[in-house]
């Protein structure tokens, strides 16, 4: 009997909901957040999006809390869970290399478009925090070989925003905002996972 299986049953038997990723082995923090939103239900049955930071993987869940894909995707260059204060407000040229963070939080996202138009979705607008395809603009940061890279520290290169290859983002991301606005919970990298979400750390997680 294979292990996620194993898992099924135990939480099956103790009468709570886990998270279904079907043949994909997730992180420990991964798996537990994601256990706590299926048994919690605070997705509210709406589909959700999860961030592992530490392992650069951008995962989507339908409102069942069932796995319909992952994905690699590229983070802020820095290390932290908090954005600078006041820093959506600043124009790029002004944050500094330590600032370039992808906070951790639970945030109702949604779409919207950035300052060049293109339709993206707002992770956090209040910090300029967006998820978006991976841009090309500048071919010197190689941000297509480093969506391809095995090492992790490869997927640290944006200003916090999270890049998605574009095919992930149109087949997977993009629909789950087309009508309405939806959970994204990116994890922490350095903060413990109740200090993070406050409903986790009151002990709705199993």
């Amino acid at each position: 009997m294979d292990v996620a299986l194993r898992q099924g049953e135990s939480a099956l038997q103790r009468g709570k909901l886990i998270a279904d990723f079907g043949a994909h082995i997730p992180s420990s923090d991964a798996r537990q957040v994601a256990d706590w939103i299926a048994a919690s239900g605070d997705n509210r049955h709406s589909a959700f999006l999860m961030v592992d930071k530490k392992f650069a993987t951008l995962y989507v869940f339908d409102g069942h809390a069932r796995l319909r894909g992952q994905s690699p995707v590229l983070l802020g260059a820095a290390v932290g869970d908090d954005s600078v204060p006041g820093i959506g407000l600043r124009a790029l040229a002004q944050v500094r290399p330590e600032e370039r963070i992808t906070p951790a939080g639970r945030f109702i996202a949604e779409r919207g478009h950035n300052a060049r138009g293109e339709d993206v979705v707002w992770v956090d607008y209040a910090t300029a925090v967006s998820m978006h395809r991976v841009l090309r603009t500048h071919p010197q940061e190689h941000r297509l070989e480093r969506l391809a890279s095995k090492s992790l520290a490869d997927k640290r290169i944006s200003w916090g925003c999270i890049n998605v290859p574009v095919a992930f983002y149109e087949t997977m991301v993009r629909p789950v905002f087309v009508s309405h606005r939806a959970p994204v919970y990116v994890l922490p990298e350095v903060k413990s996972l109740p200090q993070v979400f406050e409903a986790y750390g009151a002990g709705s997680a199993s």
